[in-house]
């Protein structure tokens, strides 16, 4: 069973992490962590009429928080503000076993169905996206 959690490609995307760093001037920025695992993110955007121009984020996050992280980070430039409130909502309606369709952009969070069944898992795979949310709603 911990087979299906932690994937060849789940693990393959834990090495795809992008736009790692911090931004000079964000227009919002947040911090989250996932209080079982410890994991954390800090998430920095930058916003021209609700669209990313610009991302950075510092990951300290077990893989599946490494690999969510990293699924947004190929995307979220050029995303807007919907997508990525889409995405986060069809990340916890996946993870409830619900039904859920992910902007196209971001379809490969799929891969991380298998966390489903692993409720402790669920806080740090939506560390990225709930912090990315909460980036947005700050910027100015």
């Amino acid at each position: 069973m911990i087979d299906e959690l932690y994937s060849r490609e789940i693990l393959r995307r834990t090495t795809q992490l992008q736009h790692v760093g911090r931004l000079e001037t964000p227009d919002g920025s947040a911090d989250r962590t996932a209080k079982l695992c410890g994991s954390t993110i800090h998430v920095a955007v930058k916003l021209t009429d609700d669209i990313v121009t610009d991302f950075a984020q510092e990951v300290e996050a077990c893989a599946l928080g490494q690999a969510a992280a990293a699924i947004l980070s190929q995307s979220v430039v050029g995303a807007s503000r919907a997508e990525i409130v889409a995405a986060r909502d069809s990340m916890k309606h996946m993870l409830k076993g619900e039904d859920y369709a992910y902007p196209e952009r971001f379809a490969d969070f799929a891969i991380l169905k298998s966390v489903k069944d692993f409720p402790a898992r669920h806080a740090s795979t939506l560390l990225a996206l709930e912090a990315t949310v909460e980036a947005m709603s700050k910027a100015n």
